[in-house]
């Protein structure tokens, strides 16, 4: 690949200043970055739940988003049940109740460690599946798990009549898992972030939710349960992961979520999502706001309980997502059967929440109204509640977001139908998993903020983006001034890019005067080698970046992903965009405007390096006309765990067979790359559909 950006570079020396220094410090695009969002945000709320208008629309209105819930928590199909392999290590005898010290494994090698609190008498009982918020609990790099912080819950259930199993969490468990993925994890004084979640479809929130279904396995092998009478509750984490169960599994007869759920305002606008670890979110591949995930419930029996002054479930979310429901069981003639339990304090386990719970419990389990008579009280100590003795060596808990989802094979064609039977395949997937959240609107609104010629040389700088104005994308054209172009390079640039390209904008796109005789020279230079080129800055890099502060940068991306999107998807729309913009009648004539001229059969080079790279490649392939002769990409990552990272791309294909998805349309894709052999898909296509060699080429880049 022609090394643009740093022949800009030499070319312009110190003659053209970098960005401006009030540009600098004021950052555009932070103002349009939050403007989108809160738009954004406020489409999906203004949708949520609007289907479900009768009571008739309900039973196949639920099942269609069980199943998307399942699928966003990567849970669609259902995993196999394999054995649970249960194992009691230990029991402590009370005079009031046992405690049974567990482990299952609710797949191969995902241990969930517990305690099981039966109580004296004779059962069936009813049966509380209680899952722990975070609470760490370790002592000299001992991890006892977050069970036991929350053993008092346990206890008053087993004294008042149910059997309770207390579950760890994957973090904070025994085994010490991971729910901090894209919100970083801190070693050796580093943040390192798992971005490849987005593309892996990837959540703990899923893993939760399947331990939980397996606790209710577990639960209902027991002598001891009414397997019809299955409550479940838990705070803070265990909050949200009371959500998930009681959505996806109707054996759940009874739920409080106690400080588990808000809505996206809160998260996106309102900035809360900047206190949450992934695991109290699903991947929003349909694009909900969180009411749509609480309705799943209806008509069954819910108590919502918060308190009012909680910082990270603020009361206003929180009212606001039992309204949404409540609207839904008031369809359903089911009223009383949803409640909103609000009390006084911080985001704390406050008695007056347990004491809501267990009345909730007790009426809708067991039929009695009574006051309950006492309150939840710890009675033992961490090394008590233990399960393992020693870790089992066999356990995933600390790599199972490496093997949760499950990716699919890719298929090599046997033939022409059947590789444009794949290629279809791919492409419904990718617009309804990975491109899901882009704009409905295809038809971009251009303007001219800048159009100057000098001798051989026009500059033409278009902006573009949809019409509210807040995802505004910058488009700067080189040109011939008194020819026609037949081939034109598209330049995607990234963060790396535009600190060498800078200078360019800097003088042709935001200066207020003319740019100067020497700027010229150097432009008409450069024009001579490298010919028409276009350079395209989406979102959030250049004149459009948000304040780089390294941790504010981390949660805008996860604002994205809350919004069903990701930072590189967006940014690979507006790739897309720009070649739109090229093609559609309205630039067409805005060019003529400015003088330039693009001929009638004209055609287009797409070049990208790393992972705009990855945005060009993907652009091309959900791009559905014939300007785009070639693409050239530089460095390209082999595989979406290193980006571009795209929501769900790893659960449809990787990489290499978007590479030749793109060259089996014709056109030409040149790969720069130091390693060769990370293509042999596509030499395995290639070689089953006859190309011609020059379809693909793969080449070492330049020293």
């Amino acid at each position: 690949m022609k090394r643009i950006g740093l022949l800009v570079a030499v070319a312009l020396g110190t003659v053209v200043p970098a960005l401006g220094t009030a540009l600098a410090q004021q950052y555009p695009g932070e103002s349009m970055i939050q403007e989108y969002f809160r738009r954004e945000t406020q489409r999906l709320a203004q949708r949520c739940l609007q289907e479900v208008q009768r009571a008739e629309d309900w039973p196949r209105l639920r099942e269609k988003y069980r199943r998307q819930l399942l699928d966003m928590l990567g849970l669609w199909p259902l995993p196999p049940r394999t054995p649970l392999r249960a194992t009691v290590t230990g029991k402590i005898r009370h005079d009031d109740f046992t405690v049974e010290k567990l482990h299952f494994q609710s797949m191969p090698g995902l241990y969930v460690t517990g305690n099981l609190y039966v109580p004296k008498g004779r059962g069936p009982f009813p049966a509380i599946l209680y899952v722990c918020g975070h609470a760490r609990v370790k002592k000299n790099g001992i991890s006892y798990g977050n069970k036991v912080a929350y053993q008092h819950h346990g206890i008053w259930f087993a004294r008042n009549g149910y059997v309770c199993l207390t579950i760890d969490s994957l973090q904070l468990g025994e085994i010490e898992g991971i729910h901090h993925g894209t919100y970083g994890l801190r070693r050796d004084g580093k943040w390192h972030y798992r971005w490849w979640w987005f593309s892996l479809g990837y959540t703990p929130a899923g893993v939760e939710a399947w331990n939980c279904t397996r606790a209710l396995d577990y639960l209902q092998s027991r002598p001891e349960v009414d397997p019809k009478r299955l409550g479940v509750t838990g705070r803070s984490g265990g909050g949200a992961y009371s959500w998930w169960i009681a959505a996806i599994d109707p054996r759940i007869r009874a739920a409080v979520p106690v400080a588990g759920i808000t809505d996206l305002e809160d998260h996106v606008v309102h900035g809360t999502v900047e206190g949450h670890c992934d695991c109290m979110f699903m991947v929003n591949t349909y694009r909900w706001d969180y009411p749509q995930v609480a309705a799943l419930v209806a008509p069954r029996p819910l108590l919502i309980a918060n308190t009012d002054k909680d910082s990270i479930f603020p009361l206003r979310g929180v009212v606001n997502v039992y309204n949404r429901v409540r609207r839904v069981y008031t369809l359903l003639g089911a009223l009383d059967r949803v409640g909103l339990q609000i009390s006084e304090g911080p985001h704390r386990d406050i008695q007056e929440l347990q004491v809501a719970a267990f009345r909730w419990f007790n009426r809708h389990l067991k039929n009695d109204t009574r006051p309950v008579p006492q309150v939840a009280e710890k009675l033992f100590a961490p090394e008590e509640l233990k399960v393992f003795k020693e870790l089992p060596s066999d356990q995933i808990n600390t790599r199972v977001d490496e093997l949760f989802i499950r990716r699919p094979q890719p298929p090599v064609p046997k033939d022409r139908k059947h590789w444009e039977q794949i290629c279809r395949r791919w492409l419904v997937q990718l617009r309804e998993k990975t491109f899901g959240g882009w704009p409905r609107s295809e038809k971009p609104h251009v303007r001219v903020n800048f159009n100057a010629a000098r001798e051989n040389v026009r500059v033409v700088a278009l902006e573009y983006g949809g019409p509210e104005g807040v995802d505004r994308v910058p488009l700067l054209l080189f040109l011939p001034a008194k020819q026609q172009v037949s081939r034109l390079r598209l330049e995607v640039v990234g963060p790396e890019q535009w600190k060498r390209l800078q200078g360019w904008f800097d003088r042709f796109a935001f200066a207020p005067a003319q740019p100067d005789q020497t700027a010229w020279k150097a432009l008409q230079r450069w024009f001579a080698k490298q010919g028409p080129t276009a350079f395209v800055i989406p979102r959030g890099v250049g004149p459009t970046a948000w304040t780089p502060e390294e941790r504010h940068h981390i949660q805008i991306l996860r604002r994205f992903y809350l919004l069903g999107q990701t930072w590189d998807g967006m940014r690979t729309w507006d790739v897309l965009q720009a070649v739109r913009v090229l093609e559609s009648a309205q630039g067409q004539k805005l060019l003529a405007s400015c003088g330039a001229k693009l001929a009638e059969d004209w055609r287009l080079v797409i070049a990208g390096r790393g992972q705009e790279a990855g945005m060009a490649l993907y652009a091309a392939a959900m791009y559905s006309g014939k300007r785009i002769a070639a693409l050239e990409l530089e460095h390209l990552p082999a595989s979406h765990m290193h980006g571009p990272y795209l929501l769900n791309v790893l659960r449809v294909l990787d990489i290499p067979q978007a590479v030749a998805l793109v060259a089996g349309r014709g056109v030409r894709v040149e790969l720069i790359s130091p390693q060769s052999g990370r293509w042999d898909y596509i030499e395995q296509v290639a070689q089953a559909l006859n190309w011609p060699p020059e379809r693909v080429s793969i080449r070492r880049p330049e020293p």
